[in-house]
């Protein structure tokens, strides 16, 4: 958690200086440098945001929404707990006007509401706070239509997370994915929140169902990732073929009964490290190895 802490403060020093906004196609956006990055779609009935990125920088967040939309925030969907991704709910539902006409709803699995609301020390559970979800779901996914578009939350069990979403903007062709896709870095498998890598390359083949290119794999479906570039499917298709072979080499290496150590030391990853690893990287090299060596049952 410490190194958690240090990764988003350091995010945000940079989000604060750099957030802006890009176009994605038809009616959806992607706003980023505010932590996470964030999905907007507006329209005629308001703004819908996938995430809304670390607390400090909601006021820079709703900014840059106000010079796409002065309707009002009906939906924040969040894709997964980390308070990189739901930081901003508190801040922003406090910014927006009480309407009960056109209420702002917060959307998440049931186990983002879950870990967002467990004791932090004892048994004693947090009072009902500003910013939780006030509409999850448990089904495998959970629908709703917005600004002239079918919009599908698909539940990705056990992936970056236990709780993680992926979003279908269906009339847009865009897919915000959260963390389980991160194409400049290694996945952040937090296995203490559930996550393992089989769920990660579960939720991979499920995005790559959802996503269809246009002529020689350019273009058609654009993929929002937890972070880093505007993506399309074939940045998909490398990022799960990456993670499936690192794992199916470190599979080997088990059955063959090497340690961790002896594991880390055959640098499974070798011909994948100068494009995921960089000196700012959150998830090193080590750390990839030993989420994927404890998913596969190792000890």
């Amino acid at each position: 958690m410490k190194k958690l802490i240090l990764f988003l403060a350091g995010v945000l020093s940079f989000a604060q200086s750099d957030i802006h906004v890009l176009p994605v196609q038809n009616s959806v956006y992607m706003l980023v440098g505010a932590g996470g990055n964030i999905a907007i779609q507006i329209g005629k009935q308001g703004v819908l945001l996938v995430d809304t990125g670390l607390a400090a920088s909601a006021p820079q967040v709703m900014a840059e929404v106000r010079k796409l939309s002065n309707g009002p925030v009906r939906w924040i969907l969040n894709t997964h707990v980390h308070p990189d991704h739901v930081g901003g709910n508190e801040p922003i539902t406090k910014m927006v006007p009480a309407d009960p006409t056109e209420p702002l709803n917060i959307v998440a699995h049931e186990n983002v509401l879950n870990r967002m609301t467990a004791p932090v020390t004892g048994n004693t559970t947090p009072e009902i706070q500003v910013g939780l979800p006030t509409d999850e779901y448990f089904r495998p996914f959970k629908d709703l239509h917005f600004n002239g578009e079918a919009v599908i939350l698909y539940h990705e069990p056990n992936a970056h997370t236990d709780g993680d979403s992926v979003v279908l903007f269906r009339g847009s062709d865009v897919v915000a994915t959260g963390d389980i896709f991160t194409p400049e870095s290694y996945p952040f498998i937090d296995i203490a929140r559930g996550g393992g890598v089989e769920g990660e390359i579960a939720a991979l083949n499920h995005i790559l169902e959802l996503t269809v290119p246009e002529d020689r794999q350019e273009g058609g479906t654009l993929v929002i990732p937890g972070h880093g570039r505007l993506c399309e499917e074939a940045d998909v298709v490398e990022y799960r073929d990456m993670i499936v072979i690192v794992s199916d080499r470190i599979r080997d290496l088990m059955k063959k009964g090497r340690t961790l150590e002896q594991i880390k030391a055959a640098r499974p990853t070798l011909d994948y490290d100068p494009r995921y690893i960089a000196k700012d990287s959150f998830v090193k090299t080590d750390q990839f190895i030993d989420s994927v060596y404890k998913s596969l049952g190792g000890k």
